[in-house]
């Protein structure tokens, strides 16, 4: 069934093509020879442009939850496909999609970070860092992650956590094969998987490698 539509397209193109030639005919031929240069051109651009779209994608910061790495407002680029080469790796910054209800898929205590999210992924682009890896066993001291029973202390890119009830989850979950744990970089005021869990790999869109707005931030993570 899906042949028709291709049979379909190719006619329109054929179609076009005819009436190209048909121009170029009709034109001197230096004129008929620019004509077809500037086709060529346009034609490589949009091919390079729907390239860079599934490569590169620009993503705005909509909330505080990364600051100070990254402020309201400011533009990102994510690379969609490093991820197809290579796993992902504790501390990088990641765009994905977070649960569809941002709640603990099961029962938990005030004192332990969420171990399952909910199965349904959201349309949302959420921005944090990846902290937790498939088999790692995490609980929160501080603010910091306390990963297979070592406290990384050695954040120097995040806001203190604070005295907030998520700054300190003493009991420890194991990640799901699979799985990551997401935090924002600002510890007392992020809506991360603390609260909804570790999400699946699938639901990860790729990783943000470089800021280009504003102009006193541009540069390369």
């Amino acid at each position: 069934m899906s042949v028709a539509p291709l049979r379909a397209a190719g006619r329109v193109r054929a179609s076009a093509n005819e009436r190209v030639e048909r121009v170029r005919r009709m034109l001197p031929p230096r004129i008929a020879g620019l004509v077809e240069l500037l086709i060529v051109v346009a034609l490589a651009l949009a091919l390079a442009e729907g390239v860079q779209a599934a490569v590169v994608k620009p993503f705005r910061i909509p909330s505080g939850s990364m600051e100070p790495t990254l402020q309201i407002g400011q533009r990102v680029l994510v690379n969609r496909l490093v991820y197809d080469f290579k796993a992902p790796h504790r501390g990088d910054i990641i765009v994905f999609h977070p649960p569809s209800e941002l709640s603990c898929a099961v029962l938990v205590g005030a004192d332990e970070p969420c171990p399952r999210a909910h199965t349904h992924q959201s349309s949302t682009y959420f921005v944090k860092r990846l902290i937790g890896l498939p088999g790692d066993r995490l609980s929160i001291r501080e603010g910091h992650p306390v990963i297979n029973g070592r406290e990384l202390t050695d954040e120097p890119y995040i806001t203190p956590c604070g005295t907030s009830p998520e700054c300190n989850m003493p009991q420890t979950i194991t990640i799901p094969p699979g799985h990551y744990f997401m935090m924002g970089d600002h510890r007392g005021d992020s809506d991360d998987s603390r609260f909804w869990g570790p999400i699946p790999s699938n639901w990860i869109v790729g990783e943000v490698f470089a800021t280009y707005w504003p102009p006193d931030r541009i540069g390369a993570f």
